[in-house]
């Protein structure tokens, strides 16, 4: 257990991560204005300071997971009260905010997607491809992505420490906002005969690479301006996700520093 400098209780004991426990000390960070990436909240609670403390999650747009009590006692010995928050590793940015910093600095914003992409591993080393090559930020949904913790701060050797990442809470509309915000979106899969090489990334772009179990959701597959694929000329079909990301991103960088 320790005290952080802003006053808040931190139990270190789990993989590392920063967690703070129990109902009045997570609501607290909210009202402070912390950044938490989850709050976990015991399955059976549900008595009024828990209905208070959900409202106020979801007016944060604060993701809230429903768990038995086993999980919440794996993660601290402490008297959690049925409520732990995880605490983001990162301070996520606004959109909007770095779509009008790119058109103020007169350069064409270059953005990339994440569809549901949730291994910490692919997430960091994505992170920090994009990072080195000046990628304006990443977008990623509120549930069913990487959890940005100190795994994925030190997967991505440190990118994440200067690459803004925005957190939404519907990808699909994230990614109308785009267009209408004069982006491309532009779809990285193998469901298509255009090759990468031949498309156009001048313009403002939004690159959309999906999990490699499920691939880009047909949501957004539905709305994207095109679709592009990395030639293949071996026996095995598909590449790494965080592998296509980086020949994708840098194939971006080519384009526009030619």
């Amino acid at each position: 257990m320790e005290k952080r400098k802003d006053g808040f209780l931190i139990d270190k004991g789990a993989h590392d991560k920063d967690f703070i426990f129990g109902t009045r000390a997570v609501m607290e960070a909210i009202h402070a204005g912390k950044e938490i990436d989850k709050a976990l909240v015991q399955k059976e609670l549900n008595n009024d300071l828990i209905k208070e403390l959900l409202q106020l999650c979801k007016s944060a747009g604060i993701p809230v997971v429903r768990v038995p009590e086993a999980k919440l006692n794996r993660i601290t010995r402490k008297n959690h009260q049925g409520v732990i928050a995880q605490m983001s590793a990162i301070e996520y940015a606004s959109l909007d905010h770095v779509i009008d910093s790119c058109y103020a600095e007169g350069k064409a914003p270059f953005i990339l997607i994440l569809d549901h992409i949730t291994d910490v591993r692919n997430f960091g080393a994505i992170a920090r491809t994009a990072e080195c090559a000046g990628v304006d930020a990443i977008v990623i949904p509120e549930r069913g992505s990487a959890q940005i913790n100190s795994d994925a701060v030190k997967t991505s050797a440190g990118a994440l420490n200067f690459l803004p990442v925005a957190r939404v809470k519907n990808l699909f509309y994230a990614c109308r906002d785009l267009q209408k915000m004069g982006l491309a979106l532009v779809a990285v899969t193998e469901k298509t005969e255009q090759i990468m090489y031949e498309a156009d990334f001048s313009s403002p772009v939004a690159l959309v690479l999906g999990s490699e179990e499920d691939g880009i959701s047909q949501e957004i597959m539905g709305i994207v301006d095109q679709k592009v694929k990395i030639p293949m000329a071996g026996k095995i079909e598909s590449l790494n996700v965080s592998v296509s990301a980086g020949v994708a991103i840098y194939e971006v960088t080519r384009q526009r520093k030619k």
